[in-house]
């Protein structure tokens, strides 16, 4: 693969002026100043293969505070890279934070339900930073994401998803999803799987050849040349802790961050981003998100989904550092295409967003 340049600091498009630099304090390092960019800027770092993994429902003290009992994410990750405090959910449940991470497209009162029925968005025009404006579940082929980015430059993407099996599952247009009824711990769900919901991947080959099960990942990390340029690592019910325990996931962790930290994809310039959908019981926001044209509360009793936190690993980020910049996934969308020199989707490039800077990367 190709090594793409990373821009740093602020989001910026070419319709929106650039923010004001933000002062931040780490630890593990002095403090240092973000700076804002546009999409494409020159490099300053080297980042061509970015990891995703999404964990579930839980608020920062869970996963990050002193009495987690996710061991292994705090006792041995988290001193190997970059705990950014100030991470925060888009809305609530879960499907429109997955959205938000791989469109910048905002919640709507389907995607704020997880889609119960897997209908088509029913768009009326297009709003203010891209936003499709209608609602429904899956986008018309209009709406973009950053897997199509991604084709578009000639770079690669797949979704990971574990307990999938078949490739680019999902229910028929019209129909209940039926993973999302009854319990079974040990499964997948449509609603954490965010590229099954438009039209722009479903109806062509795409779907099939990139949206796999989680046991293709093995083969794929034994060559930079078989690593997607971007991997979007979602686990079953169970190990991304929606229906077991923090503990369950962080196994789940202890058993996959070691072989993506081992590949020669990671080695040759990698970055890792773990972080989870939403909060329970926060409805709290960040980052200047404008307002969602199609629903006045994204967090259901408010403007957003709660603080989460995250941690970034690359051989280019610092070490043992923390950074109390506030991010959020429209944040971390705008911060993939910054790597691979992309456009920002939707409010991934709203005005007073701050993108991945120099609070993160060395």
């Amino acid at each position: 693969m190709a090594v793409l340049g990373l821009g740093l600091g602020a989001c910026s498009s070419s319709s929106h002026s650039s923010t004001s630099p933000t002062t931040v304090t780490t630890t593990g390092s002095s403090a240092s100043t973000s700076t804002p960019t546009t999409a494409g800027a020159p490099a300053a770092r080297p980042i061509n293969h970015v990891f995703v993994i999404n964990l579930e429902n839980k608020d920062y003290a869970s996963t990050w505070g002193p009495g987690s009992v996710a061991r292994y994410l705090n006792g041995t990750l988290v001193p190997q890279g970059v705990l950014l405090t100030k991470y925060y959910a888009i809305g609530h449940v879960s499907l429109d934070n997955y959205i938000a991470e791989i469109s910048g497209q905002s919640p709507n009162p389907s995607t704020q339900s997880d889609c119960i029925k897997y209908t088509e968005f029913v768009a009326h025009g297009t709003g203010a930073h891209q936003q499709a404006l209608g609602q429904g579940c899956v986008y018309p082929s209009s709406v973009s994401t950053v897997a199509n980015q991604l084709t578009a430059a000639h770079l690669t993407w797949h979704s990971y998803q574990e307990s999938m099996g078949v490739p680019c599952r999902h229910p028929q247009i019209g129909t209940i999803d039926t993973t999302i009824a009854g319990v079974n711990h040990n499964r997948y769900v449509t609603r954490h799987n965010p590229f099954v919901y438009f039209h722009s991947i479903i109806d062509g080959g795409a779907c099939v050849a990139n949206v796999v099960d989680l046991s293709s990942l093995l083969v794929d990390l034994t060559s930079a040349a078989t690593t997607p340029n971007l991997s979007f690592i979602t686990p079953n019910l169970c190990n991304d802790a929606h229906d077991c325990s923090l503990a369950q996931a962080d196994a789940f962790l202890q058993l996959w961050v070691p072989r993506i930290l081992a590949s020669p994809a990671y080695k040759a310039g990698g970055m890792l981003v773990i972080t989870l959908d939403e909060s329970d019981n926060d409805a709290s926001a960040c980052c200047n998100t404008p307002p969602s044209p199609n629903t006045p509360k994204p967090g259901g009793t408010g403007p957003g989904g709660g603080l989460i936190g995250a941690l970034v690993l690359s051989p280019h980020a610092k070490v043992g550092a923390t950074s109390a910049v506030p991010y959020n996934h429209y944040a971390l969308l705008c911060s993939i295409e910054n790597a691979f020199g992309l456009a920002h989707l939707g409010f991934a490039g709203a005005p007073g967003l701050t993108c991945f800077g120099n609070d993160i990367y060395r």
